[in-house]
This record gives C-alpha cells, sequence and structure tokens, in this order.
C-alpha cells in the first residue's frame, strides 16, 4: 500500500535529504512540498541534483490538503515549527525535525532556547525520537521529536554504559566534530568559504550548547539522578558526518561488551572490533553509525568514538526510520542506501 508523504520545509538541507531517502522508498509518495520562502519553484531549482525525480511544485504550507496525506515531515527551525505544527489536523502523523519537542518540560525548553514553548500541550505529548532506545513508543505515536543531530551522536556512546552500570557517571567528557550543513543552509558570515576552510573552532563552550538540555534530560532519566556531562562541540571545514570521542572512566572490556550487546540486533548500529576507530568518511550519506572502543594509556580509563551523517542518521535518515514505524511498514525501509566513499 502506498503512503501520502508531506514535507514542509522542503528547501533546507534536511528537507532535500528526506526527498533522496524518500526517493528509493517502497511505499512511500511525496504528494506535497512547502517552502514559503519558495513557493511556485520546483524542486530543480531549488536543488538542481534533485532534477530527475518527478516531485510536486513547492507550495506554502498552508495550501497543502492535509485530508490526502497519512503522515508530515516537518523540517523548519525551531519556533517556526511549534507555530506551523499547532495548526495542523490533529489526526495527522507528524515527525518534527526542528528542536521544539525535544524538551518534555517548558520550562527546560525556555531556558535552552529563550522562548516559552507555544504548543504545551502538544511537547507533552511527543515521543522522543532517538530510534533505537523509544522504539515501541515511537510506533504508537502521533507526533515524533528529532533528536539533535550532536545529541544523538552522544547517545548512541553513552546511553548503553549508563544503563550497564560500566561508566563513572560523574567524570565523562564528550568531544564532538560536525560538518558545516550541521549549521543549516541560511546565509552566515561565519559559513563562508573563506572564514570556515582550512581551520576549525570550538562552538558554544561551557553551558550554551542547546543540546546539553537533551543531554541533561535522557542521561538523568536512565541513571534516575542527574548526570551532567562536559561537552565541547567544534565545526570541521567538511559537509557532512560528526565524530564524538567520549572519555570516560571504566574498563574498556566491560564498556566494548556492553555496547555489542546493546546493538546486537540494531541493522543501523555496528560497534567495530575492540581497538578500532569510526571515520566519518564510512557513514557518508548513510543511516548508519559506527562506534568504536580503545583502551587509553591511563589505567581504568576508556576512549569510545562514533561517527554519523549528520543529515542521513543524525536528522532526515532518523526521522524516516521513525516514519517508518509509524506507519507500519518495515524499519528499514528507504534506508539501507550503502555509504558514499570516497
Amino acid at each position: 500500500m502506498t503512503q501520502s508523504i508531506a514535507i514542509i520545509g522542503a528547501s533546507g538541507y534536511t528537507g532535500a535529504e528526506l526527498i533522496r531517502l524518500i526517493a528509493t522508498h517502497p511505499s512511500f509518495e511525496i504528494k506535497a512540498l512547502a517552502a514559503n520562502s519558495k513557493a511556485g519553484q520546483s524542486m530543480a531549482q531549488v536543488f538542481p541534483h534533485l532534477r530527475q525525480l518527478d516531485l510536486p511544485t513547492l507550495v506554502t504550507w498552508e495550501q497543502i490538503d492535509f485530508s490526502e496525506i497519512d503522515l508530515c515531515f516537518c523540517a523548519l527551525p525551531h519556533k517556526t515549527s511549534q507555530e506551523v505544527i499547532s495548526k495542523l489536523p490533529k489526526s495527522l502523523k507528524i515527525v518534527d525535525l526542528s528542536a521544539d519537542f525535544r524538551l518534555r518540560d517548558p520550562a527546560a525548553y525556555k531556558t535552552w532556547y529563550g522562548n516559552d514553548h507555544a504548543a504545551v500541550d502538544m511537547q507533552k505529548e511527543a515521543v522522543y525520537g532517538l530510534t533505537e532506545f523509544y522504539r515501541d513508543e515511537i510506533a504508537g505515536a502521533r507526533l515524533v521529536a528529532g533528536t539533535g543531530c550532536n545529541a544523538a551522536t552522544g547517545q548512541y556512546i553513552l546511553r548503553p554504559l549508563i544503563t550497564a552500570g560500566v561508566i563513572d557517571l560523574d567524570d565523562i567528557i564528550l568531544d564532538l566534530q560536525c560538518g558545516v550543513s550541521g549549521a543549516g543552509r541560511s546565509l552566515k558570515e561565519n559559513l563562508l568559504h573563506a572564514e570556515l576552510s582550512e581551520g576549525t573552532n570550538a562552538y558554544a563552550v561551557g553551558s550554551t550548547h542547546r543540546h546539553l538540555g537533551e543531554f541533561d534530560q535522557e542521561f538523568s532519566k536512565l541513571a534516575g539522578r542527574e548526570v551532567k556531562i562536559q561537552f565541547t562541540p567544534h565545526l570541521g571545514p567538511f559537509n557532512r558526518g560528526i565524530l564524538a570521542t567520549g572519555y570516560v572512566k571504566g574498563e574498556a572490556e566491560a564498556i566494548n561488551m556492553a555496547l555489542e550487546a546493546a546493538y546486537a540486533n540494531e541493522p543501523f548500529v555496528e560497534v567495530l572490533p575492540f581497538g578500532e576507530t569510526p571515520s566519518t568518511h564510512h557513514v557518508r550519506g548513510s543511516n548508519f553509525v559506527h562506534i568504536g572502543v580503545v583502551a587509553d594509556r591511563l589505567p581504568g580509563r576508556t576512549i569510545v568514538v562514533a561517527a554519523l551523517d549528520n543529515l542521513c542518521k543524525g536528522s532526515s535518515g532518523q526521522a524516516l526510520q521513525n516514519a517508518n514505524l509509524m506507519l507500519g511498514v518495515e524499519e528499514t525501509a528507504g534506508l539501507m542506501l550503502a555509504p558514499c566513499f570516497p
């Protein structure tokens, strides 16, 4: 059975990535594409790499007939997303790629995003979209909140270790490098080629990065007590990919065993042979996560490294994986594309 899909925010990177993935899906058909600033244009005009696909012309989201839509992806900026989603039909299944519904506590949302939430009732309803850990809840959800790409990468490293009790919860450091597409498609001076290439920099250092709100929420829930990690993200001079390095206190062999056990039956998460570390090159353009464990030279300390594609597994691929569950189709449908290398 063919299911009808709409994408709001189709002119951004995550919107384009959704289209690329759904083009290979055996049972999803894109019926509507919205991008208010580019309404009336074709996707070939906005993203020439998609010109071979037969896609609907871009419209405003208000022009979509949602009675014909089974599921809608919302790929809008935070704050805008909640305002739009609150006006959509209450029966519509939605996967939101913004930050608006990730945090369960409205006060936490205001702390990290600086404004009151405009759809508090829907915020309470939303299921956190880290598929491997919320699979059953996602399958029965109407609204799923996609994770932050940085937050997802860190959680793939740390969630199984917290659950297994194999690390010191008060001694966790996460260092992360993200490709420039993670900053979105809007024009920003610091993202100009001359400003970004041939260098890298840390950003949102200390306590200002918004994905810390997700880490605090999810890790504290798992542990049953407050868990706060040290986290520093870096902007890298490459287009796609996240490489996260976790420094933890715990025995490497036990940590490796905990990760292997957690992901033994997961189609998209692979734990590498002990002592190997992943590369963003080896997951580029795919929905896969690679994780590697190395014993530190300091006794009782371990380094865990994860790589994923921020636009795919970190955002649009994860969103499609969730949509598959919500609509009762094979979870891996449209997502088994091999990574693009080199």
